[in-house]
């Protein structure tokens, strides 16, 4: 299963963030949440920027673009396979940056994917 990390993690049910996490867990996918408040989401801590997992296939970003630079070595240093960006994450610059490193990006909805079997 794809091991996913979830950039902008929420503890608020109301968060797209917050419904993929809970829909990844329920399909079996292993997730980390990273995000700016602590607590849980899934069952899952949400953690802060200090451990680099390197075992990531996807990431799905949902923190907008105004807010992602902070994000862009640590993304980078993970090494994942993708990185989806959510309605309204899109980035040119950090897909150009992704891209640059080997990185696939994809511009669509990961509940969307989940639902219809591309994911």
């Amino acid at each position: 299963m794809k091991k996913t990390l979830i950039v902008g993690a929420s503890t608020n049910p109301a968060r797209y963030a917050y419904l993929v996490a809970n829909k990844l867990v329920r399909k079996g996918y292993p997730i980390v949440n990273v995000g700016r408040k602590k607590g849980k989401v899934a069952g899952v801590d949400i953690e802060d920027m200090d451990d680099i997992h390197t075992d990531i296939d996807t990431i799905t970003l949902y923190v907008g673009p105004q807010n992602q630079s902070i994000y862009y070595d640590y993304i980078l240093q993970t090494k994942p396979k993708r990185v989806i960006f959510n309605p309204g994450t899109e980035n040119r610059e950090l897909k150009q940056k992704l891209e640059e490193a080997g990185i696939e990006t994809v511009e669509a909805c990961t509940l969307v994917m989940l639902n219809t079997g591309q994911y």
